[in-house]
């Protein structure tokens, strides 16, 4: 028996794989044969080796209030999402549109403010926003680049339309499994990756490396470049290693680095060596204590004065948080509009704003069948899934929402799309819900997207939850070449 004879799409969602009629989509068919056509002990088997190659490499993550321990390997799965190349042509254009529109709306509120002097978004959720960093008006960040990495996160709908679900530009992580799963996949099924004509996505640290040299202050010679982590105990310690050490650049941490006549220097046994562009997993609280949090040992003071002095590059710039905001990103087809006068090219969830009277009191009202977020966490954190909640948690949020309305929004919850999705304790595939995540570079050249990114799967059965730190896992992403 092969891989796929006994898969069932489960109805009502778009299968990133099969058509409605239960054959695999045509732009995907070949690309899928030399998966589909392997037996289910075989699968079984090459399942097994991915994990245990990524158990010796070392692919964790942490999760700190888990009492089966803190260090975990990141669930893989071995079947693929693939991608025609049709989808990505389109979706690739919708991702530059939209990083160009809040690049520019962020030199915009740190500027002159235009599109709030307009009206064409409310002044007060701007700046109101607990991430808007009023003390940064008027810096110009080197090289004139804010966001330099970033990670939009994407679901599709049952008609099979892609929708952005929230823009992550401060410090978004999970490049490195992208780049470690396509790893395991060649390494296990190599015939399969060749036979698919997948885009490649190893040559992703080097673009990044040059998208953080091009924006480096004047340097002599070759800048210094590091990147800057909180240490071993965070989360996404084991991609924050990876990536230094896949670009050939320090990873140091905040004792690491010094201020001194407005620059920033490397300790290192050769003596003290100017460092020209920061690229930081730190998180901006903690980036200086003499501007942000006082009690913080993660950071370097001094370093904001240096980085408003023109003297040392922060990938990403600090103060990106305000575009982030679950609130604002409601208005990012305004800002399509406004900014590049297109209409924008990539869809989004309906949202409702608990600031506003109306939509607040119908929030409270639908409660039952809505997902509310906070506007400020991540991670799947500070969320209610109306649907699946109980009548105590619907009274909570409905106590928080009166008390702090600026702080929540509200989305009908969309049907993610499914795909086919290995499941170890039937040992048969299955369709599991996913989202992805694709990676965009911008540096002075202008945006990049890395082809694929990280598709988040649901592992367990009806789940919608993908985030790795509430049991999710991931598959590779295979965009396939024209």
């Amino acid at each position: 028996m092969t891989l796929l004879d006994d898969y069932r799409p489960l109805p009502g969602t778009h299968d990133e794989v099969f058509d409605d009629d239960g054959t695999v989509r045509p732009a995907l068919a070949k690309a899928f044969s030399a998966v589909a056509r392997r037996s289910v002990e075989e699968f079984g088997r090459s399942q097994e080796l991915a994990e245990l190659a990524l158990l010796n490499q070392g692919v964790t993550f942490s999760v700190f209030n888990d009492q089966r321990g803190t260090e975990k390997i990141f669930p893989f799965c071995l079947v693929p999402r693939p991608i025609s190349a049709a989808d990505w042509a389109t979706l690739e254009r919708g991702l530059i549109q939209r990083i160009r529109a809040l690049s520019l709306f962020l030199d915009d509120v740190y500027g002159e403010q235009v599109i709030l002097a307009e009206g064409r978004i409310p002044r007060e959720l701007v700046l109101a926003s607990r991430h808007y960093l009023s003390r940064l008006r008027g810096v110009r960040p080197p090289g004139g680049v804010r966001v330099h990495i970033s990670g939009i996160d994407l679901i599709r709908d049952p008609a099979g339309t892609f929708r952005v679900l929230e823009d992550n530009l401060r410090t978004p992580s999970g490049v490195s499994y992208v780049l470690e799963n396509r790893l395991v996949s060649k390494r296990v099924m190599p015939r399969a990756v060749d036979t698919a004509r997948v885009q490649r996505v190893d040559h992703y640290p080097a673009r990044l490396a040059d998208t953080l040299r091009s924006v480096a202050p004047e340097a002599d010679g070759d800048p210094t470049m590091v990147l800057l982590t909180p240490g071993p105990f965070n989360s996404a310690y084991f991609e924050h290693s990876f990536l230094a050490r896949q670009m050939g650049i320090e990873l140091v941490q905040g004792p690491d680095l010094y201020v001194d006549n407005d620059k920033v220097w490397l300790r290192t046994t050769q003596g003290p060596r100017r460092v020209h562009v920061i690229y930081r997993r730190t998180d901006e609280a903690y980036l200086d204590p003499e501007v942000f949090r006082k009690d913080s040992v993660l950071g370097v003071p001094g370093l904001m004065r240096v980085y408003a002095a023109g003297n040392v590059a922060l990938a990403n710039a600090p103060g990106n948080g305000v575009a982030d905001d679950k609130a604002v990103y409601a208005f990012v087809p305004e800002m399509i509009r406004f900014y590049l006068s297109e209409e924008p090219l990539l869809e989004q969830v309906p949202t409702w704003l608990c600031s506003r009277d109306a939509d607040r009191a119908f929030v409270l009202e639908h409660l039952h069948e809505l997902v509310v977020k906070a506007v400020d966490e991540a991670g799947g954190y500070g969320m209610l899934m109306g649907p699946q909640s109980t009548e105590p948690e619907r009274e909570d949020f409905a106590r928080r929402i009166r008390d702090q309305p600026r702080r929540y929004v509200a989305q009908r919850r969309v049907e993610l799309s499914t795909c086919p999705t290995w499941d170890q304790d039937r040992k048969a595939v299955v369709p599991r819900r996913v989202d992805l995540r694709p990676y965009l570079l911008f540096g002075t050249q202008g945006p990049w997207v890395l082809p694929g990114g990280l598709t988040r799967v649901a592992l367990l059965e009806g789940s919608y939850v993908v985030n790795s730190s509430q049991g999710g896992g991931s598959k590779d992403t295979w965009v396939l070449k024209p």
